[in-house]
Order: C-alpha cells, then structure tokens, then sequence
C-alpha cells in the first residue's frame, strides 16, 4: 500500500509544481487589488478603490493565478492519469479527463435527475462540491486503470478503429458512468456526516476550534473539508464565520443552529489558521530541505521552498500538503494536530483575524481594517513559535521514521547518482538484464525511475542476480517477491528504451 501511496504522490508532482507560482500571482493581486477579497460594498465602505490602474492590474493577476487554482483538481486528473499509466503515456490523461468531466457532469447535475435525492439540502449542497481533488485523483487513478489493462485490447476487424488505445477512453467513461452512480449514493452520505459532526461540534467552544480545524487540514487529500467548511465558514445551515467577519459584525454573536442556538467569538474558525500557514509551512518546508539527499536539496527547494513563500503571502497550501501528503501520510497526520493546537492556542490568546481567500499575509493585512480584528500583533509571536516548532516536528519525525519527504525518496538513495557504468553497449546490457529475469516471458511490468529499472516478475526463481550483475550495472534490489529493481543509474533511460524494444 505505501508503495502505491508513493506512486500516486510522485505522480502529483507535475501538476503540484504548477501551483506555487499562481498563489504569489494571485498574492499580489490581492495587494493591489484588496476590493476584490473584501467585496464591492465593503471596499467602498472602508475606502478602498474598486477601480483605476491599480485595481485592474491587480484583478488581472488575480485571475490569472484562479485560472490554475480554482481547476486544481482537474490538473490533478491529468497528472494522476499520465503519472500512473505504465509508459506515462499521454492517452492515461486524456482518459482521466474523460473520467472527471464524466463523473463531475452527472453527480452535480443529481437534481435534474434525481430530483427527490436532491431535494434534502445537504446532500444538494454535497452534489454541488463534487468538483474536488478527492475526485480528480480518482479520475487519474480510473484513466491510468482502463489505459493500463485496455491499451492492447484487440476487436474484430469491423470495430478494429477502436482497438488498442482508442478503447480506453470508452471503457473508462463506461466505468466513470458505473461510479457516479455509486457516488451519488456514498458521497452525500460521507458528506453529511461529517456536516453533522461540525453542528456537533458548533459547541464546544476553543476545542471545537480544534476539532475542526484538525479535521480541515486531515481531509484535504478527499475534498471532504468543504463540508466542515460549510459549518463553520459559510451559512449553509446557520452558523457563517466569514460571512459575519466580512459584514462587520464583531465579538460574541449568536445564531439559531440545526434548531439550537450557538454562540461564538467573530473569526475564531478562521484566525487559528494564520500562525500555522504563514510561518509554519515555511519552518516545516526547511525541515524537509535541511534532510534532502545532499544531491537533492536543490530539488526539494524548488518543490517545498516556492510552496512556503506561495503559502506565506496568500495563504495558498496545496502545492506544499500534495507535495508530501501520499509520499509520508503519517507526518501529514502530525502536520494536521500541529495545526489544531495552534488553532487553540490563537483563538484562546484572543488573535482575531479573517479572510475571504485564505490565511495569508494578503488576507491578514486587509482585514485588520474591519471591526472583528483583535490582537493581530500576536502573529509576530505565534508565527515564530509555529516555525520553530514545525521546524523541529518534522525534523525530528523525518528522521525517526526515516520518511519519504521531497527530496530523500528512494529513487535518490546516496552515491546512485554517481554511478558509472562498466559497460556502455545497451543493448547488450538490456539482453544480459532480460535473461537474468528470466526472459521477456517472466517480466509482467517494466518501469524506471531516475536511476533504476523497476520491475515485476511472474516467478522470482527464475531471477539470476549474478546474471543481471555481469551486465555492468551497480547493484540489485529486491523489495519484495515479484519485485525487482536494478540500479542502472542516471543513464537508466537507454537501457530501458532497447529492454521495452525487447519486450
């Protein structure tokens, strides 16, 4: 399981390094453009432009950074469905986009439908956050599924045209339509009880504040998040944080709540997020790259050092949680609890603070002008404890559990990238590998990473390591029955072209 959880990880990279570059785009927006965040009747109220130079040029970067962000999951889609596909071939991604519009199309449209299974207003509102990342991983996986056991199909010679390739993105809308049907029974269900234990939680004052904003973080990786969200930030069934913020109210307010009435502190589920995304993510981020492999760090300050920079101004966390959520789900676990106690911590010193996009420096800035704000100099203090104390977390649990964060995967084990090879003639070096599996009969999956083949093979007594060995190459590892990888090195990509020729 974590192997696979580790391929799927490694496969959201393409798409997660996409991403930082749009949150400091949209940061900057913000700057220029603070009636965009705020709304137009607040800006002019608070004497803010809602035109002019600056004001376009900052709507403009905006959007620019929204058209990536706001279709995040469909990036995720694609990239899930060329990462896994064997050959990372670009037909996974057309058939992951297939299985997103597919399964997006009909579970929202549910109420057209199936009108009585939208008529109870969780489960509309259930239908209306189909369009998540939980979902676009789910298409890449059903993509590169129906593209790994369908691309070599052959039909008679009438249907002949949709043999091969061109029968995957059939096969997978047929398997998209079977699972939206699924769906539309499961997804609401999962949907509402978790709406049901944010109202249960409502209560519970700053541990509430805990609960939930542990549950926010935990749920990311699914999507789920939108429906706590839609406890606590919105007024889907009474209570609206943000909306009582970004109207002006302030200090103690109380609503009527699933037929209950519910006090809370204006901006409590939103300010305990600051501390955490401002400067914890970035205390975390040099965690991650102070334990690289030396020959990676540069790697891993591309992926989690943009993400921190991207997270600080705009509160934007995606590209850093997808760049190390599957690769060491554990530590996103303890990430999740780290940010639940500063949460507690924030709201229970009476920091008060929201916003409309997301717990960055932006937002922080732009709502201190608005009655709720309280304490906000507390994030000098509290954003120094975060960095330090996700610094040394994540420092301490990536070495302890010896995980797989950017950087130190098991592609980038120490010397590997220096390898020489004794023997340049690939194609002798790939004959001589195949036959130490084997044959070509032996071998069910042929893969590579930056410096090794990755294998499968039917019978692991058929495998003559001294063999394989007598090729040039460095060495053999053997990570479980049927798996086989050989440590080739950084010119692993020619030997595996003339071993697929052979194959």
């Amino acid at each position: 399981m974590m192997k696979k959880l580790q391929k799927l990880g490694k496969a959201l990279m393409l798409p997660v390094a996409v991403l930082p570059i749009c949150g400091i785009l949209m940061g900057i927006g913000y700057l220029l453009c603070p009636a965009y965040m705020m709304g137009a009747s607040v800006a002019e109220g608070l004497g803010y432009a809602t035109s002019g130079i600056p004001y376009s040029v900052g709507f403009f970067l905006i959007k620019a950074g929204g058209a990536i962000i706001d279709n995040m999951a469909i990036l995720f889609a694609i990239g899930v469905g060329v990462g896994l596909s064997k050959d990372n071939d670009g037909t996974g991604g057309v058939a992951a986009l297939v299985s997103w519009l597919m399964i997006t199309t009909l579970v929202s449209a549910a109420g057209d439908y199936a009108p009585g299974l939208a008529s109870n207003e969780t489960w509309a509102v259930a239908y209306s956050k189909i369009a998540n990342p939980f979902i676009g991983i789910l298409a890449g996986i059903i993509g590169s599924a129906c593209y790994n056991k369908f691309k070599s199909t052959k039909l008679p010679d009438f249907l002949a045209f949709f043999s091969g390739k061109r029968s995957v993105a059939i096969v997978t809308g047929v398997v998209s339509i079977l699972t939206s049907a699924i769906l539309l029974f499961v997804w609401p269900v999962i949907f509402s009880v978790l709406v049901t234990l944010g109202s249960a939680i409502a209560n519970l004052d700053v541990v509430g504040v805990g609960i939930y904003t542990f549950l926010n973080r935990l749920l990311i990786p699914t999507g789920l998040h939108h429906a706590v969200n839609n406890v606590f930030w919105f007024d889907t069934i009474g209570l609206g944080d943000l909306g009582a913020y970004w109207g002006g109210e302030s200090g103690i307010i109380t609503r009527e709540l699933m037929g209950k009435n519910i006090s809370w502190s204006v901006g409590q589920y939103m300010s305990g997020f600051f501390p955490s995304m401002m400067l914890g993510i970035p205390g975390a981020a040099l965690a991650m790259i102070k334990n690289a492999k030396s020959d990676k760090k540069k790697y891993a300050m591309g992926i989690v050092g943009s993400a921190a920079i991207c997270a600080f101004i705009c509160g934007v966390t995606e590209p850093f949680e997808f760049a190390f959520m599957f690769l060491a789900f554990p530590l996103y676990v303890v990430y999740s609890l780290l940010y639940a106690i500063f949460a507690m911590i924030t709201v229970a010193l009476g920091f008060r603070a929201g916003f409309s996009f997301s717990a960055g420096a932006t937002d922080l800035l732009f709502s201190a002008s608005l009655p709720a704000h309280a304490k906000t100099w507390l994030i000098i203090p509290l954003g120094i404890a975060a960095f330090i104390i996700f610094f040394l977390v994540f420092d301490i649990a990536i070495k302890k559990w010896d995980l797989k964060t950017p950087g130190r995967e098991d592609d980038d084990q120490d010397g590997e990238m220096k390898i020489e090879l004794a023997n340049n003639d690939y194609t002798a070096m790939a004959k001589i590998i195949l036959e130490g599996l084997g044959g070509k009969a032996n071998v069910t999956e042929l893969d590579h990473c930056i410096t090794r083949l990755r294998l499968e093979v039917k019978d692991n007594l058929l495998v003559d390591e001294k063999k394989i060995k007598s090729s040039g190459i460095s060495g053999i590892i053997r990570p479980s029955k049927t798996a086989v990888q050989v440590i080739v090195g950084p010119k692993v990509q020619f030997v595996y072209d003339e071993m697929k020729k052979m194959i």
